[in-house]
C-alpha cells in the first residue's frame, strides 16, 4: 500500500510548491499516451485537490449534472475519511467540470449526490496545449454531513485512491495511484486505497 504524506497549506501557497504524487500503474494494457497527477494539501477548513492529465485525444463531451464523466477523459479522486467506516465519497471530473459526486462502501451501494453540492466543490477547469486540469475543495463542513466527527489535522490518515480513465476516449485506459490487487478493474474496492497523512 503506499503512502504519502500531504502538506499543510499556507495562506500564501502555491500549487507549485506541492508535492505531486503520480498516478502511474496501468490497470490493462493500452495504446493511450496518457499521465496523470494528482496533488493534494489541507487545512483544518479543507482538503484542496488538483488533478492533471497529459494526453493529446482529450474527450470533453458531457455537461449535464446526471452524466458519467467517466466516459470522458476523467480525472477522479476516491477517499474514505475515517478509519473504521467503510464508505468513501467518489468525486469525478472531465474537462467540463461535469462532476459526479457519490458516497457508498462499494459500486453496488454506491449512491449519487445531488448536483447542487458542486457550488460546495468550487471545481475549476483548465486546458493546456498538451492536457488539463481541475482544481477544487472538499470542506470540513461538507464531510461532516456524513462523517460529524471528521476533523483535519496534524497526523489524520485518510484512505484514498486517484485515477485517470476515459472509456470512450479514442484511446481507452485506466491509471491509478495505488495499485489494483484482484485483477479487475473495478476502482470501488477500499481495499485498493493508498494512505495519504496529514503532515
Amino acid at each position: 500500500m503506499k503512502t504519502v504524506r500531504i502538506v499543510k497549506k499556507t495562506v500564501d501557497c502555491e500549487w507549485s510548491e506541492i508535492p505531486i504524487i503520480p498516478i502511474d500503474c496501468q490497470v490493462e494494457p493500452t495504446e493511450a499516451e496518457v499521465t496523470a497527477t494528482a496533488q493534494v494539501c489541507y487545512d483544518e477548513e479543507a482538503l484542496y485537490v488538483r488533478l492533471s492529465a497529459k494526453e493529446k485525444d482529450i474527450r470533453a463531451e458531457y455537461t449535464g449534472p446526471l452524466d458519467m464523466p467517466c466516459k470522458d477523459s476523467c480525472l477522479e479522486f476516491f477517499f474514505s475519511p475515517m478509519e473504521g467506516d467503510r464508505r468513501y465519497f467518489n468525486i469525478e471530473f472531465n474537462p467540463n467540470c461535469c462532476m459526479y459526486l457519490g458516497i457508498g462502501s462499494c459500486l453496488q451501494d454506491l449512491v449519487r449526490l445531488i448536483p447542487a453540492w458542486e457550488n460546495v466543490l468550487c471545481p475549476v477547469a483548465e486546458r493546456f496545449q498538451d492536457g488539463w486540469a481541475v482544481t477544487y475543495q472538499v470542506p470540513v463542513s461538507f464531510i461532516q454531513r456524513f462523517f460529524p466527527e471528521f476533523t483535519l489535522e496534524s497526523g489524520k490518515t485518510i484512505r484514498a485512491n486517484f485515477y485517470k480513465c476515459g472509456e470512450l476516449t479514442v484511446k481507452p485506459h485506466d491509471l491509478t495511484w495505488n495499485e489494483l490487487t484482484q485483477g479487475e478493474t473495478s476502482f470501488h474496492r477500499p481495499c485498493d486505497f493508498g494512505m495519504l497523512v496529514c503532515e
